[in-house]
């Protein structure tokens, strides 16, 4: 590890310690030439899946592009940005769990819409209009229906 001091590669672990939830290890640690103390972060790499997009591209996933469709959903409702960062690492959690090496963003797109929906029923038909590309109003007013019969049953 480079030390952020000196520039110096020589230094010690003086102390180490798990993140809460046990995916990230701090270490303190110390520059053998200059002394300088500094903290790093490791982190195990996660190779996520592919995204095979509508017209067949593929891509690599992107956390970014989902937190900001969920910006964009949650704008003005009481979504926290934790919540929606909660929702992201779900889903890439489920990704990782598959074990599959390309996924449909269809697959990506229902996970985020079935969260939504538990979170932000608001939230969830303004991501669902974007996502589905609804034809007409008749397609848009049905999805509020279902919505609001499920809500009944519960």
């Amino acid at each position: 590890m480079k030390c952020p001091f000196c520039g110096d590669i020589e230094d010690k672990v003086i102390d180490s310690r798990q993140s809460k939830e046990g995916d990230i290890i701090r270490r303190r640690r110390e520059c053998l030439k200059c002394e300088g103390r500094f903290t790093s972060y490791e982190k195990i790499e996660n190779i996520l899946p592919h995204v095979v997009k509508k017209d067949s591209s593929r891509q690599s996933f992107d956390r970014q592009k989902i937190l900001q469709g969920l910006e964009r959903a949650c704008e003005k409702r009481p979504v926290s940005v934790e919540a929606r960062e909660e929702l992201v690492t779900r889903i890439e959690k489920n990704l990782l769990a598959s074990g599959e090496k390309e996924i449909p963003s269809s697959l990506i797109g229902e996970q985020v819409m079935n969260s939504l929906k538990e979170i932000d029923e608001i939230a969830y038909v303004r991501f669902a209009s974007v996502y589905r590309q609804f034809k007409d109003i008749k397609e848009f007013m049905q999805e509020i229906k279902d919505i609001a019969y499920n809500k009944k049953k519960i």
